[in-house]
């Protein structure tokens, strides 16, 4: 079976990325706009309608205007843009958030590609919550830093410009950032956590971790239970693995250049604290593997299909 997919904003960092994990494969057969039509409005619609599935890599209002111009019933779409993450009639497209979400994608015709902070966040948090470990109402924290390339091709010039004379910058400090409505709404939390990310001085990677006090979970929740719960929910095998190593460090390289993401679970006895760290490519689980991902798992083809592992 081969499936007609177009890339819309397929020149951009996470189209880029995209078009990479699908080039040469002989069950996706992707619609490209002639360069002399790249703007032509009615050239872009013409595809949006004759491909069987695509994926959306624009800014948000772009994204919206897209969906608008399919016309038809058929053509299905992944969107990696913030606009409908917690939209209405739009599943959310992080295939290990549930044990039901990877069907609940492949049945869907709108699918909102997770943002790369919420999926740090999400996999070390949302099955805390499932299992009532973590309270709904408990009030949390994530710190996160990311690659430069998530900051787009204006971060990346910036940066690779010389112009970020930095090596560690944190940002969002209205604490308003867009990410914090997806991590509250899919984590099933009552308040939103308050959020802390910054950019490295490295192109892509990412760190997410999640500081608890044992005191914020249910009464007489140990870290063993905790981890009890993320080896459940992310079983062997899959995108999402739970270190077994107890590793003494961990890097913003870890998981680098491929589609995978790594949890850690680090506890203190004597504090009763425990550290949820994870690691992901911001290119990748965080934006361009979990798109493809995602069109994998709604055409029906091989969910790892095209993806670094």
């Amino acid at each position: 079976m081969t499936v007609s997919v177009f890339i819309d904003g397929a020149a951009g960092t996470t189209g880029l990325e995209i078009g990479e994990r699908l080039a040469g494969r002989s069950d996706i057969a992707l619609i490209r706009i002639d360069e002399a039509r790249r703007k032509d409005a009615a050239a872009r619609a013409e595809a949006l309608n004759d491909a069987d599935f695509v994926i959306l890599c624009l800014p948000d209002d772009a994204a919206r205007e897209a969906v608008a111009l399919i016309r038809n019933d058929r053509t299905r779409v992944v969107d990696a843009s913030t606009a409908h993450r917690v939209a209405s009639g739009w599943t959310y497209g992080f295939a290990e958030l549930d044990p039901d979400q990877r069907e609940r994608i492949a049945g869907a015709r709108f699918v909102s590609n997770p943002g790369c902070y919420p999926t740090g966040f999400l996999a070390l948090v949302r099955p805390l919550v499932r299992d009532g470990l973590l309270p709904a109402d408990a009030l949390v924290s994530v710190n996160a830093t990311s690659g430069y390339s998530g900051g787009g091709k204006a971060m990346i010039a910036e940066f690779e410009g010389g112009a970020a004379n930095t090596a560690f910058r944190p940002y969002a400090l209205s604490l308003a950032h867009k990410h914090v409505p997806e991590m509250t709404v899919h984590a099933g939390l009552t308040h939103g956590p308050i959020f802390q990310p910054a950019v490295a001085n490295t192109y892509r990677g990412m760190v997410v971790e999640v500081p608890l006090h044992l005191a914020q979970l249910v009464a007489g929740t140990t870290p063993d239970a905790i981890r009890a719960a993320l080896a459940a929910a992310y079983p062997a095998g899959g995108l999402v693995r739970l270190s077994q190593d107890g590793a003494p460090t961990v890097s913003i390289e870890d998981d680098a250049g491929t589609d995978r993401m790594t949890l850690h679970l680090f506890s203190n006895p004597d504090t009763a604290q425990v550290r949820l760290i994870a690691t992901l490519d911001n290119l990748g689980k965080g934006a361009g593997g979990a798109a493809v991902q995602n069109l994998n798992i709604m055409a029906g083809l091989d969910p790892l299909a095209g993806l670094v592992l």
